[in-house]
């Protein structure tokens, strides 16, 4: 069976490339909330691999704590966190931005997050929640598509035309709500008024009745960093009144930490 992590000659990446740690990735991104728990097979199946490399690799993954054996299934460890954690820890505003945001829920009393962007998509990094106005169950690590999110609008403001193209072009532009804008050229418009006004609002295009603000986090050069939003529920305020009633706190906030990065920085 040939193993869905090879590359053909045009896009292996060189010599540097470590296939085999290119596999054992593959490996823990098989398991998820469809498939917590795998047997060897599933694991094969579910990655490309032969079942002695995928043995291989998970026999590996268990003796170093990231895997463990309940009979004829495998499932992740919490150690499994260490690795995200790595990565949250070793970011400027981790801790800099929680008290910030928490500060923020209680003046606002609406939901507050940060994420960052990754391809075509956000990646929740921190969240204080107050009222449940998603259907979805966000916590770090989470994903949503940056296209039709504020956060993601303002991530996909800082990028240059031929990265936000890329960005575009990588995205699955489907409707989740009749608000949903899916076209390439009025989404461009749309992020360059994010860009111009820097900030941005989404009003029920990535779910009905959910609106939400943000604006950006930045690093001492001035580059974007990060997102911070205010999530809120269209019953309670539409998006005029959410604008005129938030943002000046979200603005505020995003700008308290930028400046504790660019000190720490």
């Amino acid at each position: 069976m040939t193993e869905a992590t090879n590359t053909d000659e045009s896009t292996r990446p060189g010599d540097a490339y470590v296939q085999s740690f290119a596999r054992g990735l593959a490996v823990i991104r098989s398991f998820d909330a469809t498939r917590p728990a795998q047997t060897l097979t599933d694991v094969a199946a579910a990655t490309g691999l032969t079942r002695a490399g995928a043995r291989r690799i998970l026999l590996t993954l268990q003796s170093l704590g990231y895997v463990e054996a309940d009979g004829r299934l495998f499932q992740l460890t919490p150690k499994i966190l260490d690795l995200g954690f790595a990565y949250l820890t070793s970011m400027p505003f981790w801790n800099l931005a929680e008290p910030v945001m928490e500060d923020l829920v209680a003046q606002v009393h609406e939901s507050c997050s940060a994420a960052v962007l990754n391809g075509a998509e956000i990646v929740y990094v921190l969240r204080v929640p107050t009222h449940k106005i998603i259907t979805q169950n966000l916590s770090i690590g989470s994903r949503l598509p940056a296209f039709c999110t504020s956060m993601g609008r303002v991530l996909l403001a800082a990028l240059d035309d031929d990265r936000l193209d890329a960005a575009l072009d990588a995205s699955d532009l489907t409707a989740r709500t009749p608000r949903t804008v899916v076209d390439k050229s009025a989404l461009k418009e749309t992020i360059a008024l994010v860009r111009r006004q820097g900030w941005a609002i989404v009003d029920q295009e990535l779910e009905e009745g959910l609106i939400s603000m943000s604006a950006p986090i930045r690093d001492r050069q001035g580059r974007v960093i990060a997102a911070l939003n205010i999530s809120g529920n269209a019953q309670r305020k539409n998006a005029k009144q959410m604008s005129k009633a938030f943002l000046e706190p979200l603005l505020d906030a995003a700008q308290r930490v930028s400046e504790m990065v660019a000190r720490r920085g």
